[in-house]
């Protein structure tokens, strides 16, 4: 294993970076959006019928959602997996 000062002063002896693995991104996004859909539909019926959560924690799962719904069309455009 070559130092890190041999590696900076002569990087073509160093080993070639591995070809990076193909990553679907599509059931990630639509994990994060059912949970946040899921965690929003918990917060809403704490904060309609009991007071205990703030309305903020609705909005702000109300937003993750939007954010996922926005993801996947970015996903879509773009042709990625």
């Amino acid at each position: 294993m070559p130092s890190l000062i041999a590696a900076a002063l002569h990087p073509e002896r160093c080993k070639p970076s591995p070809e990076p693995l193909p990553v679907t991104l599509r059931p990630l996004v639509r994990v994060g959006m059912m949970v946040w859909g899921v965690v929003g539909v918990v917060a809403w019926s704490l904060w309609f019928f009991g007071g205990i959560v703030p309305g903020t924690a609705v909005w702000t799962c109300a937003a993750g959602a939007a954010l996922g719904v926005i993801g996947l069309g970015v996903l879509h455009r773009k042709g990625w997996r």
